[in-house]
């Protein structure tokens, strides 16, 4: 009883939050700069969260996910520009096809790229991705360098911050339930001593595959999201930088931990535009802010301190299942 009331109060959670940014925005209280970074944020979470899975989760040094997001940026929104259908059809259907297509070449690069470990996996992905922003550059019917026009755009702030923040909720929804499931305790296993998992009859191969195409079905679908916000698609905004940029915000926000993605996603994302009034200092404060994340993140005693508050709530949870 009381874990389906703590259900409630994370769903009526949820939707406060939502309807408080709603009632921000048509106050005017949100001024339009800041109303133009909530679909960015919202973006930046799924990334975050995504590429979590296979960098905190399942322990795998992954580069190329702005490869990802590019691939399903261009498939689902090559759908949009090509097929004329309802909105309300259109839509899913374009994130739909934006994840599975990179879900497709998750497949592709995942089989033979995971079998290698560290920096060796890293400098595959990185190249993966850099090979996709060449072959996509050079590509007519894409748009070539010029950018991929004609996307159709969100009609307001709200109904783009309102697609982005469904996707959103079921992305973390998602990759929460997968992370407590039978499987993603094998994906943790193999995190922490992969010859264990092997001995005790884990699949490896199936289950590092079945990680790193999740996070690049959610890659994708966030590229198409990210399309239909600037309603052009230009190769150079999916370099090694994007994927350098998302990685920074998932060991800030903590390795496999999805709330600490969130912050660190929002964070990472408006910090720079919060110091943009202080021009010549902004990236010099940018940078301290997240030295001292990192520091902060790396201090035993503030590790010590996430542990407890962990473990108690731990605790409790199955005090009040046992009851």
């Amino acid at each position: 009883m009381k874990k389906h009331l703590k259900k409630i109060i994370t769903v009526c959670a949820v939707i406060a939050i939502y309807f408080i940014i709603f009632a921000l925005v048509k106050t005017g209280v949100l001024t339009r700069h800041y109303q133009s970074l909530l679909v960015p944020v919202g973006i930046n979470i799924i990334l975050a969260v995504s590429l979590n899975l296979t960098v905190g989760f399942l322990g795998e040094l992954t580069l190329g996910h702005a490869g990802f997001m590019s691939v399903g940026a261009y498939a689902g929104c090559l759908f949009s520009v090509y097929c004329d259908l309802p909105v309300w059809i259109e839509f899913p259907l374009a994130i739909i096809i934006g994840g599975v297509v990179a879900s497709i070449f998750g497949i592709i690069i995942g089989i033979p790229a995971l079998r290698l470990k560290g920096d060796y996996l890293a400098i595959v992905t990185l190249a993966f991705g850099e090979i996709i922003r060449s072959v996509i550059t050079n590509l007519d019917f894409l748009g070539g360098a010029g950018g991929l026009k004609g996307i159709s755009k969100y009609k307001d702030t709200m109904s783009g911050f309102t697609i982005v923040f469904i996707v959103l909720v079921l992305t973390i929804v998602i990759i929460r339930n997968l992370v407590h499931s039978r499987h993603g305790r094998a994906i943790c296993s193999i995190r922490d001593n992969v010859i264990a998992a092997e001995s005790v009859g884990i699949n490896v191969v199936f289950y590092k595959l079945l990680a790193f195409v999740s996070a690049a079905f959610f890659a994708g679908a966030a590229g198409v999201l990210y399309g239909h916000n600037l309603g052009i698609l230009k190769p150079g905004t999916f370099d090694f930088n994007k994927s350098i940029e998302i990685l920074v915000i998932v060991v800030l926000g903590g390795m496999g931990n999805i709330v600490g993605s969130i912050i660190s996603a929002i964070i990472i994302t408006l910090l720079p535009e919060v110091l943009r009034g202080l021009d010549n200092y902004r990236l010099l404060i940018y940078a301290v802010v997240l030295i001292a994340m990192m520091l902060l993140n790396n201090n035993p005693k503030f590790n010590a301190l996430k542990d407890r508050i962990k473990n108690r709530g731990k605790v409790q949870t199955d005090a009040k299942e046992a009851e």
